[in-house]
């Protein structure tokens, strides 16, 4: 299993309105992209100096799935809308220890 993490620090004058609807977006990729096998996406809650806006955990059989998944037509929507509303993005990838 490959574990991909992915969290966004949003840019100030972005209205919660787009946000959410990229916290959308990025949900539905779930159910759009079958390599996926799953997706976790949400707004933080402990709201510390240090917290990002957004996280992501989602999980691949392995890399050739992640690279399906990254070059899927609706990923690259909705992370170069990630990209745009986002001072900063950052992610990594891990293999899963068994």
């Amino acid at each position: 299993m490959l574990t991909h993490i992915v969290v966004w620090k949003y840019r100030a004058d972005v209205e919660q309105a787009v946000r959410e609807e990229h916290v959308a977006r990025l949900r539905r990729l779930a159910s759009i992209i079958p390599e996926v096998e799953s997706l976790n996406v949400g707004f933080d809650v402990v709201l510390l100096p240090r917290s990002y806006d957004t996280g992501l955990v989602a999980t691949f059989r392995d890399r050739a799935a992640l690279d399906v998944y990254i070059v899927h037509p609706e990923h690259i929507l909705v992370a170069d809308m990630g990209r745009n509303i986002s001072d900063h993005v950052f992610s990594v990838d891990f293999a899963a220890e068994d």
